[in-house]
């Protein structure tokens, strides 16, 4: 165990270097810089300070180098756009809220994903199943922010139930955290209800009913123990995919969380920002891989860490 997840930690540094590495090559093949429109009508000499400042005026080689020694020990920037703002304590100010929306989303979308695919695995071409298969066509054919405005008309201006936009307390989320959950219900309701047919047509369920298992013990135990597998595997890109799609749910619900920031950042071109958040993504997405893969494996002890059979 410990050998495989120094391997993977080994993998993760080397794609978040690739990573960091195309973002900020991106970034400046861009023609112009943030300081352009803010510096325009300053003097020269104080310009050529701001720059300075900033290490803009050195070549890109340099300030590449630069960033990722200061990256190595912990240092993310200053916002280039509003001066005096540290990247990491802003990620550390906002990643909250955006946990608390995603953290929502992820729960929701895998527990009812997973009933969802169950009951339409043990009620194959019944009414059930045909239900789910629709509500899987919808959730991966209707976009986020569709179903954000879809749920902000009917559940804020038909039906007052939960705030329009804004942040506070526990109702705030519940929308945000319906309208990323959607796709996720879709995607584990049809993975699941895949992994329970085949499942179910195996020859060691067959054998456990002619032992006389049955009810929970055979549903549980032989044939979603097993059939859940599929769908652990991709917990770890869901993970990734509900945290980037938080970017245009926080900006249509005025969430004030890393994804808005993020949308923001983009806008007003602040690359240290941009490099911060790219870099917190980046590191999420791996370590959510990590996770998964270790999960995997104490789920179904039969399954090596190195793929192989036992």
């Amino acid at each position: 165990m410990l050998k495989f997840i120094l391997k993977r930690i080994g993998y993760m540094i080397v794609t978040l270097w690739v990573i960091i590495t195309i973002t900020f090559g991106l970034m400046h093949a861009i023609p112009g810089d943030p300081l352009s429109g803010l510096a325009r009508d300053l003097p020269a000499e104080i310009k050529a300070n701001y720059y300075a400042k900033y290490g803009l005026d050195k070549p890109v080689s340099q300030q590449y180098v630069i960033y990722l020694k200061n990256l190595v020990k912990g240092d993310l920037g200053e916002s280039l756009t509003n001066p005096g703002r540290d990247v990491k304590n802003t990620i550390k100010q906002q990643i909250p809220v955006t946990a608390q929306i995603g953290l929502q989303a992820i729960a929701f979308g895998f527990v009812v994903g997973i009933v969802l695919g169950i009951i339409a695995a043990f009620n194959r071409n019944k009414k059930p199943d045909f239900l789910v298969i629709f509500i899987a066509l919808l959730g991966v054919s209707i976009p986020s922010f569709v179903v954000a405005a879809l749920l902000q008309y009917s559940l804020t201006v038909k039906v007052t139930l939960f705030p329009t936009t804004g942040w506070g307390s526990f109702k705030y989320s519940v929308l945000p955290a319906l309208a990323l959950s959607f796709a996720s219900i879709a995607t584990y309701a049809r993975y699941m209800r895949t992994s329970c047919l085949e499942v179910i047509g195996q020859d060691y369920i067959l054998t456990a009913k002619a032992k006389g298992v049955s009810g929970f013990n055979l549903v549980w135990k032989h044939i979603v123990r097993n059939a859940i597998l599929p769908a652990i595997t991709i917990l770890g890109p869901q993970i990734a995919g509900i945290m980037v799609g938080s970017f245009i749910i926080e900006t249509i619900f005025s969430i004030p969380g890393l994804g808005s920031n993020f949308v923001t950042s983009i806008t007003n071109r602040d690359f240290s920002m941009i490099m911060g958040m790219t870099v917190f993504y980046a590191a999420l997405y791996v370590v959510a891989l990590l996770v998964v893969d270790i999960l995997y494996a104490l789920i179904d002890p039969r399954i090596r860490l190195d793929g192989a059979k036992r």
